[in-house]
């Protein structure tokens, strides 16, 4: 049964990360806060109006190299103390005096990229001729040429940063995760505790159906009375997102949301077409093999998560999962695995739960440390998949930034999930080949499909359909409100699911729990780095340890080549439909095949 979660004092050290190895204490990043400050002012003074011939440019553009590697660092303490408690006033204040100080900062030296832009395209290249460590900046300036603004208008865009831009999800995370306060409900007389990660990580897979659609239907009822406030949020995010397109002189806002990613809406757009098309007639099936495995009445939104076999989901302790995760990337080389013993043994990963935390799971690689890593331990195989996809993060950017200056660690979020969704099927691949026993087998397929391919291939692409259609409504000048909303997710869920799923109420309220919504066209690229990830990992079954060692230079690679550039150093072609419709019919012959070791058993 769930548990009332704790107060984030109450949490033993050992479930939680160790912050101290960016900053011994906080008078250390103060000393760094207090160097950020006096670089600005000399990179202010010495450049300003200066940044006219070659080596002006390379000398100014590597001192504030220095600049962000600080700004990093600082910026990750305070934001990662935030990430595990909302409800602690200090670091919240904290957070945003560091917030304000950072857009002050940018601000002041957006001087620094508008004088560059101001020069002869010769003149900016014969600085990428000479320069160390800032090439593909530099290059990134020169592509930016074309959406430039007056240096006075983005000097104040910079200066509105973080503490305006970044408003909409700061009200939507505290919405969320701190005053969002849960009652209990109760079941056939017994009363159950009931919070965000509690339902996320424990009743959505509760085998009891009575408890699991009370518990849906108790959360959904709870988060609905929060819906105008967030929907108010999530509006003003897109609307922001649409005056920046424009102004910049994007036609629309997935093209500006796009650039970023450095890959044009073809891709964007077949990503969602070719899935919602071509998987649903196999996810339907699953879906009815769920319903007939757990005798259900009737298969409702809120049974989805439900495993294929309960009875056979083993308890996996934390210091277990270390022995899975190190034999199944244990393809990846000697150097791989020691990281993984190392984010255990040094306290990359906060395990924790406790109240005011974030819910889900993320990995942030701040440049200059190692990666910190935020989930919620619950003793699942499916922490172990969980935990192996944020390692692949930490894997990417401890090599990626071992290699490249901050400025080519900016992988595009078109390609930065292959890596971490990589190492899930590597686990899966490795654990296939521990047992010939037909229920294990099923239970191996059902966690690919269950967990990695669902969390990637349809809970993240239903947000993305979901989101392309808000963005062509606030393409077209309209704005959003919670109604609306709810009806597009609605619609959404329906169209993907058929009559294989009912879509009960509190269903279309899905909108209101993803946090990617907030961070422009993202959901998306979930598919399009496990479609990657799969084809890399058929390659690696086949060819064997030179696939590893290719894979390998691609996460050295950072932000050097655009995802086209990199998948192609992996070997996978997606400039065609191939690989994506590869991958689907790899999750169809799964499912079959989850189905046929069903009818067996």
């Amino acid at each position: 049964m769930a548990e009332e979660l704790k107060d984030r004092k109450d949490i033993p050290e050992e479930l939680t990360w160790d912050l101290s190895q960016i900053y011994a204490s906080e008078e250390d990043m103060f000393r760094d806060v207090e160097e950020v400050k006096r670089l600005a002012k000399h990179i202010e003074e010495t450049y300003k109006g200066k940044l006219d011939t070659p080596e002006q440019i390379e000398a100014c553009v590597t001192e504030y190299r220095r600049l962000e590697e600080l700004m990093t660092l600082v910026g990750n303490y305070c934001n990662l103390a935030v990430e595990v408690d909302y409800y602690d006033n200090y670091n919240q204040q904290r957070m945003g005096k560091i917030g304000r100080m950072g857009d002050e900062i940018n601000s002041r030296l957006s001087f620094v990229r508008s004088e560059i832009m101001e020069q002869p395209d010769e003149t900016i290249r014969s600085a990428i001729e000479i320069s160390s460590g800032n090439k593909y900046y530099l290059q990134d300036v020169l592509r930016d040429k074309a959406h430039r603004l007056h240096p006075e208008a983005e000097r104040v865009m910079s200066a509105l940063g973080r503490s305006i831009y970044g408003t909409p999800y700061e009200i939507y995370n505290i919405t969320k995760l701190a005053d969002i306060k849960f009652a209990p409900f109760t079941v056939n007389g017994k009363e159950y505790p009931l919070g965000y990660t509690l339902f996320e990580d424990d009743y959505e897979y509760e085998p009891d159906t009575a408890v699991r659609r009370a518990a849906f239907a108790a959360f959904s009822q709870k988060i609905r009375e929060y819906e105008n406030v967030t929907a108010t949020a999530y509006n003003a995010n897109v609307q922001t997102e649409k005056v920046l397109a424009k102004l910049r002189g994007f036609d629309s806002v997935f093209d500006y949301l796009l650039y970023e990613q450095k890959v044009g809406r073809e891709l964007y757009d077949r990503q969602i077409d070719l899935i919602t098309e071509k998987l649903a007639p196999h996810m339907r099936k699953y879906a009815k093999l769920i319903q007939k495995v757990h005798h259900l009445d009737k298969m409702t939104f809120a049974d989805l998560k439900l495993p294929v076999d309960p009875g056979y989901t083993p308890e996996v302790t934390i210091e277990k999962s270390r022995e899975y995760i190190e034999k199944g990337l244990a393809v990846l080389g000697g150097d791989y695995v020691e990281m993984v013993r190392t984010a255990y043994r040094d306290r990359w990963v906060d395990f924790a739960q406790n109240k005011g935390k974030s819910t889900g799971g993320f990995c942030a690689s701040p440049y200059g440390s190692h990666s910190y890593i935020l989930m919620t331990w619950n003793n699942k195989m499916s922490d172990v998949f969980t935990l192996a996809h944020e390692l692949g993060h930490a894997g990417h950017f401890k090599i990626c930034n071992s290699t490249q200056s901050i400025f080519d660690t900016n992988v595009s979020t078109y390609f930065v999930e292959a890596p971490s969704t990589m190492n899930e099927l590597l686990m899966a691949h490795y654990l296939m080949k521990t047992s010939e026993d037909k229920r294990f087998k099923r239970w191996v397929l059902s966690c690919m499909v269950g967990n990695t391919y669902y969390h990637n291939f349809v809970t993240h692409l239903l947000e993305a359909a979901y989101q392309r259609e808000v963005y062509k409504l606030v393409d077209a000048g309209e704005s959003v409100q919670a109604e609306q909303l709810s009806g597009i997710m609605r619609s959404t869920l329906e169209k993907f699911w058929g009559d294989a799923v009912e879509i009960n109420e509190g269903a279309e309220l899905t909108w209101m729990r993803q946090p990617h919504y907030y961070m422009g066209l993202y959901s998306y690229t979930y598919s399009a780095g496990l479609t990657v990830a799969t084809q890399v990992c058929k390659r690696l079954e086949n060819e064997g340890e030179a696939v590893a060692e290719d894979w390998k230079k691609v996460l050295a690679a950072g932000s050097t080549l655009d995802p086209v550039g990199l998948a192609a150093l992996a070997g996978i072609d997606i400039a065609t439909d191939a690989p994506l419709l590869d991958t689907i019919e790899t999750i169809g012959s799964m499912i079959d095949e989850i189905c046929e070791l069903t009818e067996e058993l």
